[in-house]
């Protein structure tokens, strides 16, 4: 089975980042955690030490162990039309992006 990991960069809406790291934190990460092939998830903030502007605020990363990961976001897009996510309005979704990578060894 091969290993892939899924970065996911987000930002708060001004002035929620409290409300949405909570909803991140508490809610999210189980609710993506639940899905089949996904091992762990876990969120970082951006700090001002950075050399680089970062492309967000917030990136969390999930560790994948699935032949095929575009099943995970298939099942994320399922899960979040059928209302099994619980999703805040906190988030800026126009902000938000995923990119897929497959460990190589």
């Amino acid at each position: 089975m091969a290993k892939h990991i899924m970065a996911v960069y987000s930002n708060a809406k001004p002035g929620r980042d409290a409300e949405y790291m909570n909803w991140y934190r508490n809610v999210h990460l189980g609710e993506v955690g639940a899905i089949p092939g996904v091992k762990s998830g876990h969120v970082y903030e951006a700090i001002t030490a950075s050399p680089t502007k970062p492309a967000a605020t917030y990136m969390a990363i999930y560790e994948l162990e699935v032949d095929d990961p575009t099943s995970v976001l298939a099942e994320l897009g399922r899960r979040g039309k059928a209302g099994e996510l619980h999703m805040t309005d906190a988030m800026d979704v126009a902000s938000s992006r995923i990119t897929l990578l497959k460990q190589n060894f």
